[in-house]
């Protein structure tokens, strides 16, 4: 058996264990479906990152080519299934709008029918999928938080209502798999006057997308924290009113701890970290971590189990990511290695101990956890980390679930999550006797 196989079936084995190892793995077949239903089953995400919402990428004279803007591999239907071969049950397609519009204010018609395109991809390969607004520019993200003037936030308001308008007309008769979610990182902080904006341009795309009416009346949607910071999004409230009960996910998103996962330099304040956890430590080395690890990671995300997820409001965990680096002489490059793989399997594991849906940044770049360019796997250690923390993990709640345990599942009539029939040897999501099964 090649190594490219053994790969593919050590995915698939390690997410059917942790469905079949907890009382997640049938749901009710019937759509819509509660946020409560649907985030276990988007564990783990892939970001498809540095792609749809590049730009301005003014040195490209079409709208088209902005997709490889920013990295080298235009989205194919083979990549999306890769993904999914790789163990990933979600997508969130980072996407730019607001940069693709006429003088009028409506989307172009070109760049409409792209997104849609790569969203049938998910659909076709039976993942969920995440699709936002993601910087654009800093239209509203940043825009939206410098002028808090009554006038300039009723203008964004309008502005924001009306693009959701034109977006969730176009996704009407897409089922419960697709996601909307409000923003990317809203520069807002834990304030009254930028959190209150917030929380306005919220219930703007709330409001918007619910009057369109057809599935999105009932379709799972998505608001950030301010910034997208846990300790921001426990402090102030910004999540909106829905006329739809049990429809709202939560989003923050994790890069920490700085030293690890960002510093780029030393500084007099502190020293990059090349080593994290507890077993990853070499002696003598100023680069061993101080601060951040197993122990933070877990407080931190257990704050969203506190504040929103054991109250029926799943977070999403949109981002989360660190460098890899190539260790100088008189280090470990050993170490750091599996520094890195430990840091993606704690960040993954405790996500889902704490009812969150981790989802990895990824862009394609050097080290990626996909490569996108040759379907194969960018960073093994990434990966690892991340199929291990998956495996250790444990989602902590039930709802209107029926449980199954190992050896139950029998050879029936299975379709996919779009009605199509699938053979005995498909893995994935399937609809058997009327319930879902992952198998």
């Amino acid at each position: 058996m090649n190594l490219q196989n053994m790969k593919r079936i050590t995915a698939i084995h390690l997410i059917t264990v942790f469905f079949l190892s907890s009382p997640l793995s049938i749901v009710n077949a019937q759509t819509p479906q509660k946020a409560t239903d649907i985030a276990p089953l988007m564990v783990p995400g892939w970001n498809l990152g540095n792609t749809l919402e590049a730009g301005p990428c003014t040195w490209l004279s079409n709208d088209l080519d902005w997709e490889t803007g920013w990295q080298p591999t235009r989205t194919t239907q083979k990549i999306i299934n890769y993904v999914r071969d790789m163990g990933f049950r979600s997508v969130r397609i980072p996407c730019s709008w607001d940069m693709h519009m006429t003088s009028k204010h409506k989307i172009k018609t070109v760049w409409m029918r792209r997104v849609k395109q790569v969203v049938d991809y998910c659909m076709n390969a039976d993942l969920y999928v995440m699709l936002n607004d993601h910087w654009d520019n800093g239209w509203i993200e940043v825009d939206g938080f410098k002028d808090l003037t009554e006038e300039k936030i009723q203008q964004k308001c309008e502005l924001q209502a009306d693009m959701w308008t034109q977006i969730a007309t176009e996704f009407a008769d897409y089922d419960h798999r697709l996601l909307f979610a409000s923003m990317n990182e809203p520069n807002a902080e834990d304030d009254a006057i930028t959190s209150d904006a917030l929380k306005r341009y919220h219930q703007a795309f709330v409001d918007a997308v619910r009057a369109t009416g057809g599935r999105n009346a009932e379709r799972v949607l998505v608001v950030q924290a301010p910034s997208t910071n846990i300790d921001y999004g426990c402090t102030v409230n910004v999540l909106p009113e829905d006329p739809t009960p049990d429809r709202l996910m939560f989003e923050v998103h994790f890069y920490g701890p700085y030293n690890f996962v960002m510093m780029t330099e030393d500084a007099d304040w502190g020293y990059m970290a090349y080593y994290w956890g507890k077993n990853n430590h070499l002696a003598g080395s100023n680069h061993n971590a101080t601060w951040g690890e197993e122990a933070w990671v877990q407080q931190e995300l257990r704050k969203m189990r506190t504040k929103y997820t054991s109250k029926g409001i799943p977070v999403i965990i949109g981002e989360y990511g660190a460098i890899y680096r190539t260790m100088p002489e008189g280090e470990s490059q050993e170490k750091h290695d599996a520094s890195y793989r430990d840091w993606y399997k704690a960040v993954t594991r405790y996500a889902i101990n704490n009812g969150c849906v981790p989802m990895v940044w990824d862009t394609n770049g050097s080290n990626s956890v996909i490569n996108r360019t040759n379907c194969t796997i960018g960073c093994q250690f990434s990966y690892n980390g991340i199929m291990e923390g998956l495996e250790a993990g444990k989602w902590p709640f039930t709802t209107d679930i029926d449980e199954i345990g190992n050896g139950q599942i029998v050879n029936s009539k299975c379709y996919n999550l779009i009605g199509q029939p699938v053979s005995d040897s498909y893995k994935g999501i399937v609809i058997m006797n009327g319930k879902k099964v992952v198998r």
